[in-house]
């Protein structure tokens, strides 16, 4: 068994490179504890949709944090979340903490899949994230000062993935957090047109939210590779019933959660919006 200066194995994180995998894995490491990243492109690799690269990537592993890449709510997730938690727990990884959504009733179905292969599980259930505008789907968006989405007059809690990431390795690390399903969100909610309010200020310049038909944000979306799907997950999720706070992050870290205002502050002074 290979284990570090601690005499603990090592802890699994899928999608390490991700918004809140790199997070999650950087304050382990800080920890001192030994991390092996799972992706397709790690050592050894891991690939959800290649089940012979999950033995290898669970050597020696005894905490897994489980994230489903693009969504739990998308078809044949459960079952590929499921048999991999089966997996887990035959290779000796009992303690999983498994990254869900706020408002999915079809993640659900993964969560419970993830519940009945035997793990000491925990369950992590996040809003939109602050990371969305910077590091993902509307970076582009926010550079050309214009967020288009066909979510009228919708308002979410945006949560910023630090505080995700601090919940997961509160939870890995823990075992009083087995067996417990925690929602995050942030301090306060908001809508899109507030939201570039915000990054307007944070930025210096004029950032605009843009009504769209479902139609042209399908289009829009098929133009950047992004599954159709999406679609209709946010419509799904921004149809009001995440529009309330939920406290996740005071529960688990004892502190309030991070607000989208200094979240844009922060990226701002990175330029990764700058023109």
């Amino acid at each position: 068994m290979t284990t570090n200066t601690n005499g603990m194995r090592k802890t699994l994180v899928i999608g390490g490179h991700g918004k809140t995998g790199r997070r999650v894995a950087e304050r382990l490491l800080l920890q001192g504890r030994e991390v092996r990243i799972g992706s397709r492109t790690g050592e050894p690799a891991f690939d959800w949709h290649a089940p012979a690269t999950w033995g290898p990537a669970l050597r020696d592993v005894d905490r897994v944090y489980v994230t489903y890449q693009p969504d739990l709510a998308f078809p044949g997730a459960a079952d590929q979340v499921g048999a991999f938690a089966e997996a887990a727990v035959a290779a000796g990884a009992r303690r999983l903490v498994l990254l869900s959504g706020r408002g999915e009733e079809a993640a659900r179905l993964a969560e419970d899949r993830l519940k009945d292969s035997g793990a000491d599980w925990t369950v992590v259930r996040a809003s939109w994230f602050n990371q969305n505008f910077d590091e993902s789907f509307f970076l582009e968006s926010v550079r050309a000062g214009q967020i288009a989405l066909p979510v009228a007059d919708a308002v979410e809690p945006f949560v910023d993935a630090g505080d995700i990431a601090d919940v997961v390795v509160a939870a890995l690390a823990d075992d009083r957090h087995a067996g417990r399903t925690y929602e995050l969100s942030g301090p306060r909610l908001l809508g899109f047109g507030e939201v570039a309010g915000e990054l307007s200020k944070a930025t210096g310049r004029e950032i605009a939210y843009v009504p769209v038909t479902d139609g042209e944000f399908r289009a829009a979306l098929r133009e950047e590779g992004l599954p159709e799907e999406f679609a209709e997950l946010f419509a799904l999720i921004l149809d009001g019933r995440n529009a309330h706070l939920v406290h996740g992050v005071e529960e688990v870290l004892g502190r309030p959660p991070r607000d989208f205002a200094d979240y844009a502050r922060e990226v701002a002074a990175t330029g990764v919006w700058d023109v």
